[in-house]
């Protein structure tokens, strides 16, 4: 299936007859570049925010995919992959694990196999490397059994089964003393969560261009064959009980929901259906730096991510604007930093007023209120970014000039190691471990 690879901020064009690909701009078709322009206008017209944007790139038109990651699919069938664009230096294969292992600190993307999707990125799409994590997970269900369960059905039969439902059976049997037109319960593998399974995998059939993937989607659709498929998706979802003995259906499911319902962050649609399987990036490196900063937190203290308790103002017995810090770490209860992460790139090279690093005033804004709120104006408040080439050490730690007892640090955190790394005074060392 066609399809081209690109990184965050890359931008796509029509490019004229016999050029070719420009650094930082690739080329699609007119059909392509028509609905990708549809859907940045679509978002611009509703006033939310979009994943595209509109540009311009050597004189040509062109569209701009923002701070997004995954998988584009086009109506046409056309995927565009988006990889993170620290990845870019090390090329795709190696953009692709990097990917793979920040998603799996995303709660929906928990049931992938690390070493096993990580492998598969050296020579496959990301979207491949998706299907590929879910008939596996399929795969492993069908090898555990897959369940039954009971399923109210009518019939007109020759032998009275379950109940008689007497108004039917006069309506039709009245010449026919042979027949008994009965409600019953039959036992049976027509449950919500295996039509929906079918379903899934009927649609996979369709996207993949991977010979091994299309092999063992045949083979556990012909493991479903006597099962429907789903003819309501939406209502078969809400139909789901989470029985006994289920669990192992939990990884399966949890890819079904992701293909059939897009619950990632965005879907793609247009005049026809095209799921798109797209991360923001801000998410994902915040998931990412939480699962592993937990890890380099010193015993005594805990880490809560997504705190929203508190409120920056209060306006007629009412409280507005809540004040939601990414992480904070707490001592006995007792809050003690609070930090927020960032996926932009700092260069330490820009140490002057005009540049500033390459940070962000409202981000220095931000910070200040949430160490006013939640630290009551005295303590450490941490801006976290990646690590790069040009931001490979704390910044020199920034003072707040009404508010003398708040520091507010910047620092980067290596996507390699998974660790921050700590300003050299020592400032931060009762709290995390240093990098080794």
């Amino acid at each position: 299936m066609a399809g081209i690879t690109i990184f965050e901020f890359d931008a796509m064009a029509v490019l004229p007859s016999g050029s070719h690909d420009m650094v930082g701009l690739h080329r699609i078709s007119a059909d392509v570049f028509a609905w990708l322009e549809t859907q940045a206008l679509r978002n611009a017209e509703a006033g939310e925010s979009t994943w595209l944007r509109l540009t311009q790139r050597h004189g040509l038109r062109a569209i701009q995919v923002k701070s997004f990651v995954g998988v584009i699919r086009c109506p046409d069938g056309f995927q565009i992959e988006v990889l993170p664009k620290l990845g870019k230096a090390n090329g795709e294969a190696d953009a692709r694990q990097l990917l793979i292992e920040m998603l799996c600190c995303l709660g929906s993307f928990r049931h992938i196999q690390t070493n096993s999707a990580q492998l598969q990125a050296r020579r496959m799409p990301l979207l491949e490397v998706f299907i590929a994590e879910f008939l596996r997970a399929v795969d492993n269900t069908v090898k555990r059994g897959l369940r039954s369960d009971y399923r109210a059905q009518q019939d007109n039969l020759f032998a009275l089964r379950g109940k008689l439902n007497m108004a039917q059976h006069l309506r039709l049997n009245l010449c026919r003393r042979d027949r008994f037109y009965t409600e019953f319960d039959e036992f049976s593998l027509n449950r919500p969560e295996n039509r929906l399974l079918h379903t899934t995998l009927k649609r996979v059939l369709k996207w993949t261009a991977s010979q091994a993937n299309q092999q063992l989607a045949r083979e556990l659709c012909f493991v479903f064959a006597e099962i429907p498929t789903s003819d309501q998706i939406n209502a078969d979802f809400g139909r789901i009980r989470p029985d006994r003995g289920m669990a192992h259906y939990d990884a399966a499911m949890a890819w079904a929901r992701l293909i059939l319902l897009d619950e990632s962050p965005l879907t793609g649609t247009g005049q026809h259906s095209a799921p798109s399987l797209l991360f923001p990036m801000e998410a994902v490196f915040e998931a990412f730096v939480a699962k592993h900063l937990a890890r380099q937190l010193n015993s005594g203290h805990d880490l809560r991510p997504q705190t929203r308790s508190l409120r920056l103002v209060r306006h007629k017995e009412q409280d507005w604007f809540q004040l939601k810090p990414d992480l904070l770490v707490q001592t006995a209860k007792t809050n003690r930093l609070v930090l927020d992460t960032k996926w932009k790139l700092v260069d330490e090279r820009k140490a002057n007023s005009k540049e500033k690093y390459g940070l962000n005033q409202s981000d220095f804004y931000q910070l200040h209120a949430y160490g006013q709120s939640y630290l009551d104006g005295k303590g450490d408040v941490i801006l976290i970014y990646p690590k790069t080439e040009t931001f490979g050490q704390a910044l020199t730690v920034f003072s707040f000039p009404k508010s003398p007892d708040l520091r507010l640090w910047v620092l980067p955190f290596c996507l390699s190691t998974r660790q921050m790394h700590l300003p050299q005074c020592g400032s931060l060392a009762p709290f995390f471990s240093s990098v080794t």
